[in-house]
């Protein structure tokens, strides 16, 4: 579609603005291109005919379109080589053993967000071939307590529970007893079939405030599986970027980075690293996300940076490419699993 010169010059100007913030003129590229300023306008033009580069209200130059950088990530961009620096950083994280796959993940993305000035974002969750193989309930006051969940490959996750006062906890014990009864070795998308229809009918039967009970505990265990975790770093980052200095711009953004729904749409499926530009991604048509997809030991989910569409493009894909290697190495298979003992914890303190 474009000849030669004409992938250079709008190489030249998505990785100029990206690096300035500022729109590109005809005089600043003839001498790296070594064409006259006539015939680098005459090409401008006709890279503007195709959509790929605009004019700003404030300046007589150019700026990157969404067309424009979705050519240059599609056609003319290659990975980034990382630096020795960056890679010491993570293989650090990586090769530390103390650390269960989860933390490694979450602080990786800490640093990469340190790195890029970008807002770091990682859902994680038990894959389905998690099966559920202890259930423990902890309490920290007369009517709320931690429910834990451990699968089969060693996951843990843990939810707050609110129990109503009127409850004995003679009948919070009876529920946990039967719940657990019936869905360890429950692969995890049933738990909430076999919460419905077959622990259900059993509290009804057994246990006096059956209603109250059965609804607390199946918010919280039916969440284990409908709801990754979500785990955010530099979520202010867009804040150091020039282009969001207009204040309802940056609170629009970020009122939706708190919303939950938003960010969990984030959720990648597909393998490789997927870039979504402007108008692409389902968050705001003023930045870009790059994500990809991660599976370990009965583990899934999906880590993301978000930035500015003038993001460096290079960078982020090599970095979320390292870390998604790393998770990937066989080496990987010896990190330890979290041990959880809590014991008989309720029916000791009962």
């Amino acid at each position: 579609m474009l000849t030669g010169r004409q992938e250079k010059l709008l190489k030249l100007i998505v990785e100029n603005y990206i690096k300035t913030v500022k729109p590109v003129s005809s005089k600043a590229l003839s001498s790296k291109l070594k064409c006259s300023s006539a015939t680098i306008r005459n090409e401008m033009v006709a890279l503007e005919n195709f959509g790929f580069i605009e004019k700003t209200h404030t300046s007589s130059g150019r700026v990157p379109s969404d067309q424009g950088y979705r050519y240059y990530v599609d056609n003319i961009m290659v990975p980034r080589e990382l630096n020795g620096e960056d890679m010491l950083k993570l293989r650090q994280i990586f090769s530390n053993n103390a650390l269960v796959l989860s933390d490694a993940i979450n602080k990786s993305m800490e640093i990469v967000s340190e790195l890029t000035n970008y807002t770091a974002i990682v859902l994680g969750s038990s894959s389905s071939d998690n099966k559920i193989a202890k259930i423990e309930v902890v309490p920290i006051a007369d009517n709320k307590m931690i429910a834990i969940v451990i699968t089969d490959k060693g996951h843990v996750e843990n939810r707050n529970v609110s129990i109503p006062n009127n409850v004995s906890k003679a009948e919070v014990k009876q529920t946990i007893d039967i719940i657990s009864k019936l869905i360890v070795g429950v692969p995890l998308n049933e738990v909430s079939s076999v919460l419905e229809f077959e622990v259900k009918p059993v509290i009804d039967r057994y246990v006096k405030e059956h209603e109250a009970l059965y609804n607390a505990f199946y918010n919280a265990f039916s969440d284990f599986t409908s709801k990754p975790n979500i785990k955010m770093s530099g979520t202010t980052n867009l804040l150091m970027s020039p282009e969001f200095d207009d204040a309802s711009k940056i609170r629009k953004i970020l009122n939706k980075f708190d919303d939950k729904d938003i960010i969990r749409n984030i959720k990648e499926d597909s393998d490789g690293v997927k870039i979504y530009i402007g108008s692409e991604n389902n968050i705001d048509d003023d930045i870009s996300v790059i994500k990809t997809y991660f599976y370990k030991d009965g583990e899934e989910g999906t880590i993301a940076l978000v930035g500015p569409k003038r993001m460096e493009y290079d960078k982020a894909e090599a970095l979320l490419n390292f870390i998604k290697e790393n998770i990937g190495k066989e080496w990987f298979n010896g990190r330890k699993s979290r041990n959880i003992r809590y014991g008989k914890a309720w029916a000791q303190k009962t």
